[in-house]
């Protein structure tokens, strides 16, 4: 073979290889499918209204939000206001005497609409779980740690080896094997709150409800738990954090639902409602937090929220208002903002 023949059948073989690059970078281009986010909860007109002594208490009014997946959210507002009801009714844990109406769409299952035997078997736990308001009042303190593992993993129906899933759910929190022989009573605080966020991933769920996992621990501790509820994002793990606190909520959420009495006023971007509040609820919850980079003087609340078995017409915080004016008396409207929405007539 001469040297040009041999030049030409290289010439000729880099093009054949050109060719099959493009083609290939063509049908990569054209098949590839942009992945675009999908509803991964979605509360639509949610309505709970508790049953009292021929009274109803209008707990959770007309509430709607969503949310996308990888994505967390918090429920910020003062104490009765509606965010452990919210909590709960999304993991039907609420008492007989609740009243639901509305939408609650989790990957698409229909929460309110299923069974009990068929929310149970599918979704409690195993794709919803909940670390509720107090750990010392969430375990029995007449059986041991692991007895109250084991009786998680028994009741929904768990067929791998128990004890190989609850050391793995106590490694996650960082707490030593010794604590499963160990009635609460004999545990610190911080330990109790770590038992509880351990039984609230033994079945790995998808979403993880915190109602207030910090309160009364210790600054020390909460620090921990908030590390750990960080670190539990990072490997996929949607939290719904429940808290008046605004400084914890902005190291967890990508979203937030400001909620005043049974309303959730504003909803939307933790960064857009930090950085440019458009509710006065939500403009004096965020001034009443000291900065200790500004010198200005914190804002507290005159009056007390309305009373939720006769609440008022119009918008709830009108008379707590610095703005209030004579059409807030009737229904505000719902008007959108860049990442969510604000229940104000300022912005009609």
């Amino acid at each position: 073979m001469t040297l040009s023949t041999s030049i030409r059948n290289l010439y000729s073989l880099s093009n054949q290889l050109r060719s099959a690059q493009r083609s290939l970078f063509k049908t990569q281009m054209y098949s590839c499918v942009i992945p675009y986010p999908m509803t991964f909860l979605s509360v639509e007109n949610l309505k709970v209204f508790y049953q009292t002594q021929g009274k109803q208490v209008h707990a959770v009014d007309d509430v709607s939000f969503s949310l996308e997946n990888g994505e967390s959210i918090a429920i910020a507002g003062e104490s009765a206001c509606g965010k452990s009801t919210l909590g709960l009714t999304i993991m039907r844990a609420l008492q007989g005497n609740a009243i639901v109406s509305g939408e609650i769409l989790f990957d698409d299952k229909s929460i309110l609409k299923i069974s009990e035997e068929e929310f149970t078997k599918t979704l409690r736990w195993k794709e919803i779980s909940m670390i509720f308001q107090g750990s010392m009042n969430s375990l029995d303190p007449v059986f041991t740690i692991k007895q109250q593992f084991d009786e998680i993993l028994k009741k929904h129906g768990y067929k791998g080896n128990h004890q190989k899933a609850i050391l793995e759910a106590v490694s996650v929190v960082g707490l030593p094997i010794s604590v499963l022989e160990k009635f609460p009573h004999e545990l610190s605080g911080g330990m109790k709150q770590r038992v509880v966020i351990s039984m609230a991933l033994l079945l790995k769920p998808k979403l993880v409800i915190a109602d207030e996992p910090t309160t009364a621990l210790d600054v020390l501790v909460q620090a921990q738990i908030m590390s750990l509820i960080k670190r539990l994002k990072k490997e996929g793990i949607a939290v719904m954090l429940i808290s008046h606190d605004l400084g914890i909520i902005s190291e967890i959420s990508e979203k937030v639902g400001i909620m005043y009495a049974g309303k959730i006023v504003e909803f939307g971007n933790l960064s857009d409602i930090y950085k440019n509040p458009k509710h006065p609820y939500t403009d004096a919850l965020l001034k009443s937090v000291p900065k200790l980079k500004d010198g200005s003087d914190l804002v507290s609340l005159k009056g007390n929220p309305p009373d939720l078995v006769n609440p008022p017409e119009g918008c709830r915080f009108y008379d707590r208002c610095a703005h209030a004016m004579e059409k807030c008396k009737k229904e505000p409207p719902k008007i959108k903002t860049p990442s969510g929405y604000v229940l104000c007539w300022l912005y009609e």
